[in-house]
């Protein structure tokens, strides 16, 4: 029984290990029609503080992307944005928050949030939202990376896209097994709690069968 305790001590100390450091959040530069985006961007953005996980986003200062940030700066955690140049007149308006990175173009700007996170979240947003989940879910099924996706399903604003998924397998074009590298929960707690097990899981799994690469990340 006394070994039993142990193996549990190990268990909870490595899974606190596991733990998220840096999340990059993709979510629109508007904050759209209804008061639960805006809500469920501050509620993520204070469960980041809460956790002690720094922020890596698009840069940008106004409609989500401003409140997130905002709310992770000003509860002292770190952020990082990164923005290309041609977007700074769009995205950007008046203080920013947090470190700003100005890259060339969109997919250095990918680049660079991915390198710097440890996972990711969509939030509600537009055309560059979608582009960049279905990025990092399709970098996740080539063995690009290996690291958690989640979106943040608010008031079923994703529930067509999921539902596409699940035809695109239903019709032959999605695997099965790439249909589970998104992650999806209705709220913020749900959501960081189902990633952080899929993340212990995945490293508990990679550690027993690849334990040379646990830890070692694709360059971008």
């Amino acid at each position: 029984m006394e070994g039993d305790g142990e193996g549990d001590q190990r268990s909870s100390e490595g899974k606190g290990n596991m733990r998220f450091k840096r999340i990059c959040v993709f979510c629109g530069s508007r904050a759209g029609h209804k008061s639960a985006f805006s809500e469920a961007a501050l509620q993520l953005g204070k469960l980041l503080v809460e956790k002690e996980i720094d922020l890596v986003y698009g840069g940008g200062s106004v409609g989500l992307m401003g409140l997130i940030s905002h709310t992770v700066h000003t509860g002292g955690r770190h952020v990082l944005g990164v923005i290309p140049r041609a977007l700074l007149p769009h995205e950007i308006s008046g203080q920013t928050n947090g470190e700003v990175k100005t890259v060339t173009g969109m997919h250095q700007r990918k680049s660079e949030m991915a390198k710097h996170a440890d996972a990711f979240i969509a939030l509600p947003g537009g055309y560059g939202t979608m582009e960049e989940l279905l990025e990092m879910i399709t970098w996740a099924q080539l063995g690009i990376h290996d690291k958690p996706v989640g979106l943040l399903n608010v008031d079923g604003y994703y529930d067509s896209l999921l539902a596409l998924f699940d035809k695109g397998v239903e019709e032959g074009f999605i695997d099965r097994a790439a249909r589970q590298i998104l992650i999806s929960a209705d709220t913020a707690p749900e959501l960081i709690k189902k990633m952080e097990m899929n993340y212990w899981n995945m490293k508990q799994s990679m550690t027993r069968s690849h334990p040379d690469k646990v830890g070692k990340w694709t360059n971008y």
